[in-house]
């Protein structure tokens, strides 16, 4: 009788113990599960979840979806080989062979797969929920650096957006509206221009300026423009710092030595106006009630490809896929050059962007790292 209750007991503390290791099954794949989610839905405090409900972009040719395409400028790119590796090989005005970071990001977000620019002839009413790119290909916080190759400044962007809000206002209502403004994401990327073109390759900023005024300027310039679009109620910005500048092929052919080295003295002026807009971007956050304004770093991630290309499976770091890769973009990146056979081995698509590989690889990096300071 006694062997007979052990044997029970031992049967039953078997079930009990199923069952438990059942429980903590379920309980790391919950864990598992929410993980590969969290960069679209991150949790908040109590219940509640909260999603970018569209991205919304402002700035230059590293975020320009097509806004270019019907102005009279060399900063164009809406004819082939540009967007030879786009859907359906089909150029779009966008300046790499492929996808650009506002298509990558919004993609991994879960908004959409492509944002498309506010100036598109296409764009539906729809399009304005889930965001768009008012970024103009060689636009810059300095007001100069669009005037000399006559593209959108940040100013008109701001009109632009302005009129945005006042067609989702119209379409969807005011409270919708005030939804989408302060949920979602904002991206304001710009500086490159002024720093690689306006300051270095022209030199017209150098009569005026050096490069500590320059910056100072610049980091003014960007602060006003985050002010004023916090303002019109965009609550989570992103801003992205200026490039490793000296190291793209355009900045190598004119300041880099007979082995085209990345040039330090330019590369030391991006670092010089990063060091000053992180710090005004901690000053703003201290004062702009429920802002969080994210300083988005791309120097240090795109130039770790450039000094480790190997690890990220690239082959030309120094020279673009199209021409000669020296000097070629815009007009001059055109169907009578040549392009490279595959642009996968190359880290920049032209003299100046980088690839559709090269971007997937940097917005992946930058996802993973700033997402959860936006909340």
């Amino acid at each position: 009788m006694i062997e007979y209750i052990h044997t029970c007991i031992s049967v039953l503390n078997l079930v009990m113990m199923s069952k438990i290791i059942a429980v903590f099954v379920c309980c790391v794949l919950c864990i598992l599960v929410c993980c590969t989610t969290e960069d679209i839905n991150i949790k908040m405090g109590g219940n509640e979840t909260v999603t970018f409900p569209a991205l919304i972009v402002f700035g230059d040719s590293i975020v320009d979806t097509g806004s270019n395409n019907d102005l009279i400028t060399e900063a164009k790119c809406n004819f082939l080989p540009y967007g030879r590796d786009f859907l359906g090989g089909k150029p779009t005005g966008r300046f790499s062979n492929g996808r650009v970071p506002p298509d990558f990001i919004a993609e991994e977000l879960g908004i959409k797969d492509l944002i498309p620019s506010y100036r598109s002839s296409d764009l539906q009413s729809n399009d304005l929920l889930t965001g768009v790119s008012f970024a103009s290909g060689a636009s810059g916080y300095d007001p100069l650096t669009p005037q000399l190759q006559s593209v959108i400044p940040l100013s008109d962007q701001l009109k632009q957006f302005k009129e945005y809000i006042e067609k989702l206002k119209g379409n969807f209502g005011e409270e919708r509206t005030k939804f989408i403004l302060s949920k979602s994401l904002v991206l304001v990327v710009a500086s490159n221009n002024d720093i690689g073109i306006s300051y270095f390759a022209t030199r017209i900023r150098q009569v005026q300026y050096d490069i500590g005024s320059y910056t100072d300027m610049l980091v003014h310039f960007a602060s006003t423009f985050i002010k004023d679009i916090y303002g019109l109620g965009a609550r989570r910005i992103g801003v992205f710092d200026a490039a490793p500048l000296g190291c793209v092929p355009f900045e190598r052919t004119l300041f880099g030595d007979e082995e085209r080295k990345c040039s330090q003295e330019i590369n030391s002026a991006s670092q010089l106006f990063n060091i000053k807009l992180s710090t005004q971007i901690d000053h703003l956050n201290q004062n702009l009630p429920q802002a969080n304004v994210v300083y988005v770093d791309i120097y240090n991630p795109l130039l770790h490809i450039i000094e480790n290309p190997i690890k990220y499976g690239f082959e030309v770091v120094d020279k673009g896929c199209c021409g000669t890769g020296t000097i070629e973009l815009g007009t001059l990146c055109n169907q009578l050059q040549p392009t490279c056979i595959d642009d996968s081995k190359h880290v920049f698509w032209d003299a100046f962007h980088p690839t559709e590989k090269t971007y997937q690889i940097l917005v992946r990096d930058l996802l993973n790292k700033t997402l959860h300071k936006f909340f």
